[in-house]
């Protein structure tokens, strides 16, 4: 059982003793914590709050309400929703901060606090590192009697959150109608069965769904990777759809199942959207260290800038803000859309995607084939507590010197073949290793070759 307090939030697995794992005792703590951080900051007193399908959706979001209003903090429930949502009813409903109550891609034991700014992003390090202070600390103030906060409701946040989508000048629903989709989609028993049916309605596209009640009982391992997704790629064969479409609980991650129940492939979700989004506006694009290089060369192709960010939602979103990124995301399906908000959104991915393919009126196997083709593979090494993981990345930074390098999140070597990535954990004694390369043998290769260098030095 865990709980881990981090920069970007609280997670944990439900049940055991407090101080181990997510609690009552340790949500209202944290939730205090970051409403003293909210007081401190002389932000709005209004809270923005929403929560997946999970089955301790109800019991963490009943706790965190009553402990914001017993600080004098007004909350905004939006209940049963999706992230996104959530992070664009915070600027909708001029609030001071925002939290999801979701682990995302975790299974159903696990729960978070999800902490957002008055701009409806994820907090910043330093201010992740203020709260978890504060929470340590146990420096919280509640309020008198007649100073409680107030509990309100935004029953519109996911119909107006999808009008601010068909209202983006490259969503063409029209368009979409015409393409006559018939699309899959598998909403994993939680928000995705209450936020896309209404897009798809609002496109014209005529669906299925499976696992769409929304128990929080996830009917398989909620992370949309291919090992999790047979039901959907059966029922796309067997219904002769266009496409399947995949998301996490919380609806920020995307990925797509082809028409022949291959994998369209998670890291080429931001890749097929971008490309759209270049065609018709034009721009430069990021996204994280260890996401596939076929951002990189589609965005080049098209005239623009890529950058690479260090790994972590608030550090690409940074980088998107310094080098005015048109879109942006990470390879885990996330995408990021300024336009619309800067936050992960697979329902505008969604979108975009079919726009894309009403445009070119491919299917979607011929799309992934017009990409450059890699395979990025994922490995670790574990390591003693004793370790130190800065001076061994250090040492594989001076090995590597003379090759194109970054360290601006551990180190990655880029080689004509491919790249290598390393990166400490922040949650584990082990270092991750992510290498990509034309194809999974290749890119096999290279992590092991970074791996035992690695070992000779410790």
């Amino acid at each position: 059982m865990t709980l881990i307090k981090s920069i970007s939030g609280i997670r944990g697995t439900i049940g055991g003793e407090p101080g181990k794992n997510l609690t009552p005792i340790d949500i209202v703590e944290c939730v205090a914590g970051f409403g003293q951080w909210i007081i401190e900051n002389n932000k709005t007193r209004k809270v923005v709050v929403g929560r997946d399908g999970r089955i301790t959706g109800e019991i963490v979001s009943s706790l965190s309400v009553k402990t914001l209003i017993s600080m004098g903090i007004d909350v905004v429930n939006l209940d049963y929703t999706t992230t996104p949502t959530v992070e664009m009813a915070v600027t909708h409903q001029n609030a001071g901060a925002g939290i999801i109550f979701t682990a995302s891609h975790n299974p159903k034991q696990w729960n978070a606090l999800k902490f957002l700014n008055e701009k409806g992003e994820f907090i910043s390090a330093d201010d992740g590192a203020r709260i978890i202070e504060i929470i340590n600390s146990g420096d919280i103030e509640f309020a008198d009697v007649d100073r409680l906060g107030k509990v309100s409701t935004y029953e519109n946040a996911i119909s107006d959150h999808i009008r601010a989508i068909l209202d983006l000048p490259y969503v063409n629903a029209s368009e979409i109608k015409n393409g006559k989709f018939h699309v899959v989609v598998d909403c994993i028993n939680s928000t995705g069965a209450i936020s896309i049916p209404p897009l798809l309605d609002a496109l014209g596209v005529s669906y299925s769904l499976i696992n769409s009640e929304v128990t929080g009982d996830f009917a398989h391992n909620p992370e949309p990777l291919p090992a999790h997704l047979k039901e959907l790629s059966e029922t796309v064969v067997k219904e002769k759809a266009h496409l399947g479409i995949s998301v996490d609980p919380d609806v920020d991650r995307l990925a797509f199942v082809c028409e022949d129940g291959s994998m369209f492939g998670e890291e080429y979700t931001l890749v097929a959207v971008a490309d759209y989004l270049l065609r018709k506006k034009g721009g430069n694009t990021v996204s994280n260290l260890s996401s596939t290089r076929a951002l990189s060369d589609v965005t080049r192709k098209a005239g623009y800038e890529y950058t690479a960010s260090a790994v972590g939602e608030v550090n690409v979103v940074n980088a998107m803000k310094a080098t005015n990124a048109v879109i942006g995301g990470e390879g885990n399906g996330g995408v990021i859309l300024p336009d619309l908000h800067y936050g992960r959104d697979a329902l505008a991915g969604i979108a975009l995607m079919l726009n894309h393919l009403a445009n070119t009126q491919y299917s979607l196997t011929t799309l992934k084939q017009s990409y450059p083709a890699y395979e990025i593979r994922k490995h670790k090494i574990s390591l003693d507590e004793s370790m130190d993981v800065d001076t061994i990345l250090k040492a594989v930074y001076e090995k590597y010197k003379d090759e194109k390098t970054s360290t601006v999140d551990g180190v990655k070597i880029d080689f004509e073949e491919g790249w290598v990535h390393l990166r400490k954990s922040n949650t584990e004694p082990i270092i991750r290793v992510y290498a990509e390369s034309s194809n999974g043998d290749m890119a096999d290769s290279l992590a092991e070759k970074i791996k035992s260098q690695v070992m000779n030095m410790i």
